[in-house]
């Protein structure tokens, strides 16, 4: 049977900022759900562009020497390999990434 998957019940389980949950794979790749609030480290993924689609909230994407990539609900952006960058969040704020299953989501 194929699974459909309830991405609010997804979101009501997740209780910790930062600690994103697979929902779904589609072929090598993966769907990762997550709840942020505050700011995460500079980092980059040197093999792998990673998507951040706003689900809920607003997020700004920093990225070294460009302007901030500011993101509200129903908005999407992809930050190409090999670029530094860091999302933050002014307050719970939920995103999804569409990634590699092998992409590590703390970065280099």
């Amino acid at each position: 049977m194929i699974p459909v998957i309830n991405l609010q019940e997804s979101m009501d389980a997740i209780a910790q900022p930062w600690s994103p949950v697979d929902v779904a794979s589609v072929n090598d790749q993966v769907v990762r759900l997550a709840l942020i609030e505050g700011e995460y480290h500079w980092h980059k993924h040197s093999k792998e562009d990673e998507l951040f689609y706003v689900l809920e909230g607003e997020i700004a994407i920093q990225v070294r020497g460009q302007p901030d990539i500011v993101l509200h609900s129903g908005e999407l952006a992809v930050i190409p390999k090999g670029v530094e960058h860091r999302p933050t969040s002014a307050g719970p704020s939920y995103i999804l990434m569409f990634e590699p299953a092998v992409l590590k989501s703390v970065g280099d």
